[in-house]
């Protein structure tokens, strides 16, 4: 046998056992693809990639494959995400508002492949997810601009999901109008309270007058269905495409660093093993009604070094001048260090429980 076909025959050899190994690694991919479902994670995970890649690159001896071995595993990775993708396109995604809604917008970029599923308000999708009619449920947690959201936080306490997942997704009000409407011929807004808060120089410096709807989406519903050129909507300009309205300016939200925060809620946590600085953690409790519960509280969590990027306390409803608090800061809470810090703060603190873990990711 001449040395070509010897070698041609040994590349056979390994194909075979390669793809014995392929079909092991995609039974493993959608293991993970489950995974992922049950807790609405994304299906990209950039650090978890690159560390995997530096990783494996490290096991070849010889360096002139190295190169070759890193683009070899990256086209695998790839090929892992499009399966797993498949996979998750059977998931159902609840979120309030419509079709072209901004919280479309986050639920389509945190899960482009799966059935998305509008709700008509908060509670609604929340429960859709927390009843498992639903697989997740995306929503607002906080506007750069106007602040958190307290219908959602509010549900967080009192519900059973988790978070596993955020992104902080631009926002680019447009005015929008029907295809007869003109910026002289407006006379009428009307959007979402929120979204005509982020909106008030503007309108303010056009004299319009304001109307609140439910949902930025369904007020471009509402003019495009009143066909009157003088009554115009604040929202997207993926809502413009979708209704067929004329975008009438754009860009009009006082900040041009607006930009809301949406969170993945499911029925599973995800126990995150990284120890990065991209790691979150979303505490909620309560505290007792002596004087310096709070600061001791704090003042634990500060200990145990982790670094705290926001507190906010919400009334409790069903009990009188009584709050409870928001609070996020970095680090993982799924370690011993995490473990010991939550049994010395169930000591103090009536109410506790972890929301969730993340890493923050932007549209």
């Amino acid at each position: 046998m001449d040395e070509l076909n010897k070698q041609r025959e040994e590349i056979s050899r390994i194909d075979k056992e390669m793809a014995a190994l392929f079909e092991a690694r995609m039974d493993a991919a959608g293991k993970i693809a489950e995974y992922k479902m049950e807790r609405a994670l994304p299906i990209k995970d950039k650090a978890r990639e690159e560390d995997l890649i530096n990783a494996n690159r490290s096991l070849i001896a010889n360096p002139d494959y190295e190169g070759y071995y890193a683009e070899f595993l990256r086209n695998m990775i790839d090929i892992s995400c499009r399966y797993q993708e498949k996979l998750m396109s059977g998931m159902k995604v609840a979120y309030s508002g419509v079709e072209g809604a901004f919280a479309y917008i986050a639920a389509k970029t945190m899960f482009p492949t799966s059935t998305l599923v509008c709700k008509n308000d908060f509670n609604e999708a929340y429960r859709s997810a927390e009843l498992g009619d639903c697989d997740c449920v995306v929503l607002p947690i906080e506007n750069s601009y106007a602040g958190e959201v307290g219908a959602v936080l509010d549900l967080a306490f009192s519900g059973s999901l988790h978070v596993n997942q955020v992104i902080e997704l631009p926002v680019r009000h447009c005015l929008l109008g029907t295809p007869d409407s003109t910026m002289d011929g407006v006379t009428t807004v009307i959007s979402h309270p929120q979204a005509l808060v982020q909106c008030s120089e503007y309108i303010s410096n056009h004299g319009f007058v304001t109307r609140e709807f439910g949902n930025t989406a369904l007020a471009a519903k509402l003019v495009k269905e009143s066909g009157d050129p003088t009554l115009a909507a604040i929202a997207s300009r993926e809502t413009a495409d979708i209704m067929g309205l004329k975008v009438l300016d754009s860009k009009i939200q006082d900040s041009g660093i607006n930009t809301t925060r949406f969170a993945a809620f499911s029925n599973t946590s995800a126990e995150r093993k990284g120890a990065g600085i991209e790691e979150n953690f979303i505490l909620m409790f309560t505290v007792k009604d002596v004087a310096g519960a709070l600061a001791k509280t704090l003042n634990i969590i500060g200990a145990y070094g982790y670094n705290m990027k926001s507190l906010r306390s919400r009334p409790m409803k069903d009990s009188l001048w009584n709050y409870y608090f928001f609070m996020e800061a970095e680090g993982n809470i799924n370690t011993q260090n995490g473990k010991d810090m939550m049994k010395q703060l169930s000591t103090i603190c009536p109410g506790l429980k972890v929301l969730g873990t993340y890493r923050t990711a932007r549209a």
